[in-house]
């Protein structure tokens, strides 16, 4: 009798036990589950610069070509004021600046709509794909560049550099190249003395590189 009682308990134990065991294993499964979801969702989530980066570019990535003034005359310059550039050794509306070129006279480029102000003349904005895939900026079929060697808005050190193997000017509304000596300008309209034109130095010019 006291043999077939203990069966007995050691069977219900048993069942208990492989319940408890069930039970805990639904609980890790579904631990599992959750954590899974979880890891899911933080992946499919934006990467933390990616407003950031869309702010940078001007909200909706659109860029602005406007015009500035010097005493040489008016001028392209983007909407913080900063200098474009054509290259004359680019041909058949596309870019031959890339590498160290592209580092020195970074592109315009644009990640949405590219609109006129001023005296520049929409019809004349278009743009090019790049070889890495970017858009980059044109200007009566010219690609713009800007100038690593500008400090910031209103500077033109750029002007004349013949970095590369080729001439670097600023670009005219009507999609000609500005010749005169220009190394600092003001904004078209702002009612302020234009700057006084001055030749770039070499060393400003960028002569150095290659």
């Amino acid at each position: 009798m006291r043999n077939f009682v203990a069966k007995r308990m050691s069977a219900r134990a048993r069942l208990a036990a492989g319940a408890g065991s069930a039970f805990g294993v639904a609980l890790l499964v579904a631990a599992c589950s959750t954590g899974s979801s979880g890891t899911a969702a933080a992946g499919s989530s934006s990467p933390a610069g990616a407003s950031s980066s869309s702010a940078a570019a001007g909200g909706s990535g659109s860029t602005v070509i406007t015009t500035v003034s010097s005493s040489a005359g008016t001028f392209l310059a983007n909407s913080s004021g900063h200098a474009v550039y054509l290259w004359t050794k680019d041909s058949n509306g596309m870019s031959a600046c890339s590498g160290a070129c592209a580092g020195a006279w970074p592109p315009v480029t644009t990640t949405g709509t590219v609109t006129a102000s001023g005296e520049a003349k929409s019809s004349d904005l278009s743009t090019i794909t790049r070889s890495d895939g970017t858009k980059q900026v044109t200007y009566d079929g010219h690609p713009l560049y800007f100038f690593s060697g500008d400090s910031g808005p209103g500077m033109a050190s750029g002007q004349g550099n013949d970095g590369f193997g080729a001439k670097w000017w600023l670009v005219s509304p009507s999609g000609s190249d500005v010749t005169s000596a220009v190394s600092a300008f003001t904004k078209s309209g702002s009612g302020t003395s234009p700057a006084p034109a001055a030749t770039p130095t070499s060393s400003s010019a960028g002569g150095g590189w290659s």
